[in-house]
């Protein structure tokens, strides 16, 4: 796994877990305001980098 791709999870899990830990009560709700903010501003960075590669395009399976 790339490092882009291991960072694009834990951004993701800085969105998800504190949203959790506030729903049991285990943080206030500022946390996890930041986190999320965080964790979304790292998705939106992380995660285009690993998703727009290209793919190796396979010559028996392009129809012309």
């Amino acid at each position: 796994m790339n490092t882009v791709r291991i960072a694009s999870l834990i951004s993701l899990g800085f969105v998800i877990v504190p949203c959790l830990l506030y729903f049991t009560g285990a943080i206030g709700l500022d946390v996890v305001k930041w986190s999320a903010l965080a964790g979304t501003i790292g998705w939106f960075i992380a995660t285009p980098v690993w998703m727009s590669r290209r793919l190796p395009v396979d010559a028996t399976e392009v129809e012309i």
